[in-house]
């Protein structure tokens, strides 16, 4: 097994999908990239983990099915797990969002 760092536009494996529950988040740490994975579904949405209004952890906030979105537990901001955009204030700066594909059983992430 290589200890390398990621590098830009590998494949990684984060979980199996039956390791997330269905609307519900999970944090991932790859190389330096902190990653909130969220399920909906059978849809999955991989976007950075840190609130951009302040650092605390987006995957330990509340997910939103219907507006597709998460909420940072701290102070209310929510996020577009599409785009990565505040739908709410005080954040007003985009999160990272990143490429997921299912695989299988397999969860992967496309490093930018």
């Amino acid at each position: 097994m290589s200890s390398a760092a990621p590098r830009q536009g590998e494949v990684v494996r984060l979980c199996a999908v039956g390791d997330i529950e269905p609307n519900s988040a999970r944090r991932f740490d790859v190389g330096p990239h902190r990653i909130a994975l969220i399920r909906i579904g059978d849809d999955f949405y991989a976007i950075g983990d840190r609130c951009s209004h302040a650092d605390f952890s987006l995957s330990e906030g509340e997910v939103y099915p219907d507006e597709c979105t998460i909420e940072c537990w701290k102070h209310g901001s929510t996020f577009s797990l599409v785009t990565g955009e505040p739908t709410t204030l005080p954040a007003t700066k985009p999160v990272p969002v990143y490429e997921v594909r299912v695989e299988g059983d397999d969860v992967m992430l496309v490093l930018p």
